[in-house]
């Protein structure tokens, strides 16, 4: 079988723990046995998400709650008060009992009850002899036992005294169903060739975006759905302060939204929110049983936005230190989704180094999660006019480094020019806020030209003047100086960045290709993009990819005959068909023909909206996936049922209705392309690590 949910297998987990630990807690071996055999080892992981009557060995009573907190003074297991593990991290656990009250750690030693999941009701589980001790994570004392009268209180650490009993009848935990029946495709052995679905772009660890505070919410909480998906504070009342999300959505600062999260989800997630979670860890499950195989997580920062923005949550705003946090955040994610699944390696979610490794996973059934990283001065490489702030040797050790951490894809130009490359622009609102960042971290504002006649053009930026009240709006007075001056007055388009690839940008990629990794040509200006192409062709290098759709046909064409991957990105359907039909009409002949996605959650892009037309031929639920092995349902979350006729993907959970909106619009034969997704990345991959003696 397949992995399971982290609730439908809990029942079979916590029903073989819970004899373990039943047998070890009776009666040892019969007397005329000469020595006492040394007890099995308890799996601490497997009590994960179960229902049990916690047992005080040393007296033999069972804990339930009172008044004052919990007393270990029931002899039967059933009149004790029935505790839910439910799983903070890899061996944590608070102890959800009955309607919600959790034991917590309180004042001067004593164990309290508290119906707010958080660190003082978080406990680590540790076992010895048979037996398990309960530690809290603040303050690490032990749960331990008043002699008189069985109070529940602090004591020392390692206080093995415990055991725990199947009970029935504990509190549901509050948490989101991803809404589909089955087990994941697995494949005929580990090295065969994989089916499903690539998202080649996406943004799971964008809550540290511009140093933590203009991102609502979170993937994950080791405290649960309640905690995770939280709108941000400052967007109260109403959302009227949430300048950027109201400029984003609306193309104006001035506006309002429902700043509701759990469990109602009126106002968000939406397919135009930029600035609310849209990867909740149950909405990537529900894509994965929904046939995603391949996802490409890139790592995001922008130290000058950071900078400029004007709240702080505390983290440094350098955008490599924000790479080094956002992976580890990424590790910490893997090993909760391991916890909800029985203990480590058992989750869904896998982060993987190689190809091999990465279809390995998927022939597994589960999801390879790659870490790429995108950010604007990539490996400390920004510049101060035409002087860059690094050197060819800083970038071979950020390299690296980057490489160590397990990163294999990287964008080597962002938003920024930066001293590698040129960019392309971004246009509309975006654009402002973005040439704001270009010139506080650079010294200059975006300086194009007119393109040469049948050039292919960058994005054509706004201008500021006369925009100066929508950037103070959402950047706040401190880009005043910068605003007060001489502002660049832009010609109608189409303009080009006169900026291409710089010899240390040259130094890069050539880097990146002797490492094996992957090179994401999107961002780069379409000077800088043909050089870099040059470049990779001279190495006959296969790695790179077109993520999220910033290229033309003719750099299309060269990318794919290289052997590198085109993944649109996933805007309305009309336009993924339309670029999905590019793709394949570009592709070599002969070759193997896979198309992936890029869906730029959490990015400051918006997601596809619902199909025009759609109500004339929706998709109808519940529908099978690709593989026929998996029945999805509508999504529902809380009490917020989703359509993706009516609300598009409107969270990361609506991909696999998506696909199946993409086989309404336009056949079977793109979800054949889709499906060949993660096989295309993995083969591309594989020629890369071979390119580089890898």
């Amino acid at each position: 079988m397949g992995p399971t949910n982290g609730r439908i297998g809990a029942t079979t987990r916590w029903a073989a723990a819970s004899l373990l630990v039943l047998a070890l807690a009776v009666t040892g071996l019969a007397a005329c046995e000469p020595t006492t055999a040394p007890a099995r080892p308890i799996d601490v992981y497997a009590f994960a998400n179960g229902c049990y009557a916690l047992r005080d060995d040393t007296t033999g009573r069972y804990v339930a709650r009172d008044a004052l907190g919990y007393v270990a003074t029931r002899t039967d297991a059933k009149t004790a008060t029935p505790f839910r593990l439910q799983a903070t991290a890899l061996g944590r656990y608070l102890l959800f009992g009955t309607g919600g009250q959790m034991p917590q750690v309180g004042a001067l030693g004593a164990v309290t009850t508290t119906a707010t999941p958080g660190p003082t009701a978080d406990w680590k589980l540790t076992t010895r002899d048979g037996k398990l001790a309960f530690t809290a994570l603040e303050g690490g004392r032990g749960l331990a036992v008043t002699a008189s009268g069985g109070r529940l209180v602090q004591g020392t650490a390692g206080q093995f005294r415990w055991s725990l009993a199947p009970a029935t009848g504990c509190t549901a935990w509050p948490d989101i169903s991803p809404g589909a029946t089955g087990t994941p495709f697995k494949g005929a052995s580990p090295t065969a060739p994989v089916r499903g679905f690539l998202d080649a772009h996406t943004h799971v660890s964008a809550f540290r975006f511009l140093g933590g505070k203009f991102h609502c919410g979170r993937p994950w909480s080791p405290y649960g759905v309640t905690v995770a998906l939280e709108d941000c504070l400052d967007h109260q009342p109403n959302g009227v302060a949430a300048a950027a999300e109201n400029l984003f959505a609306t193309g104006v600062p001035v506006g309002t939204h429902d700043t509701d999260g759990w469990p109602s989800f009126k106002g968000w997630p939406r397919a135009d929110s930029l600035t609310h979670e849209g990867t909740y860890w149950r909405w990537i499950e529900r894509a994965w049983r929904g046939g995603l195989r391949v996802m490409v997580t890139d790592l995001v920062e922008n130290r000058a936005l950071c900078e400029i923005y004007p709240l702080k949550a505390g983290t440094s705003c350098n955008e490599m230190d924000s790479a080094r946090l956002q992976a580890q955040d990424l590790r910490d994610l893997q090993d909760y989704i391991d916890a909800q699944f029985g203990g480590p390696g058992k989750g869904f979610f896998r982060i993987v180094k190689s190809p091999a490794e990465a279809r390995r996973v998927i022939n597994d059934g589960k999801l390879a999660v790659v870490l790429g990283i995108e950010v604007s001065e990539v490996l400390d490489c920004g510049r101060t006019g035409d002087t860059p702030r690094c050197t060819a040797a800083q970038i071979d050790r950020n390299l690296d480094e980057v490489y160590a951490m397990g990163v294999r894809s990287l964008f080597p130009v962002h938003k920024f020019d930066n001293a590698l490359g040129g960019t392309a622009y971004d246009d509309d609102a975006t654009g402002l806020l973005v040439n704001v960042g270009n010139k506080w971290a650079t010294g200059e504002w975006w300086q194009p030209v007119p393109c040469a006649a049948g050039a292919e053009a960058d994005n054509s930026p706004t201008n500021l003047s006369g925009n100066q009240a929508t950037v103070y709006a959402v950047l706040g007075l401190g880009v005043a100086p910068l605003l007060d001056g001489d502002l660049p007055a832009y010609p109608p388009g189409p303009l080009c960045n006169p900026r291409g690839l710089t010899d240390l940008g040259i130094h890069t990629i050539e880097g990146m290709a002797e490492r094996g990794m992957i090179v994401e040509t999107d961002h780069f200006s379409v000077k800088a993009r043909n050089e870099a192409l040059g470049v990779l062709e001279r190495l006959h290098y296969p790695g790179l990819i077109s993520s999220h759709s910033w290229g033309d046909a003719t750099s299309q064409k060269r990318l794919q005959a290289l052997g590198g991957v085109v993944a649109p990105y996933a805007r309305t359907a009309p336009d993924y068909v339309t670029a999905w039909k590019l793709a394949r009409s570009l592709r070599p002949a002969g070759s193997y023909f896979g198309v992936g996605y890029g869906s730029d959650t959490n990015g400051l892009g918006a997601q596809a909206g619902p199909r025009p037309g759609a109500a004339a031929n929706p998709v109808t639920y519940p529908y099978k996936t690709f593989d026929g092995g998996t029945t999805m349902s509508q999504s529902v979350s809380g009490t917020r049922r989703w359509d993706v006729n009516v609300d598009g993907v409107a969270n990361y959970g609506l991909f696999p209705d998506y696909i199946e909106d993409l086989r309404h619009l336009a056949g079977p034969q793109i979800v054949e392309d889709l499906s060949h997704g993660a096989e295309a990345y993995l083969q591309m991959w594989q020629k890369a690590q071979t390119a580089a003696g890898r």
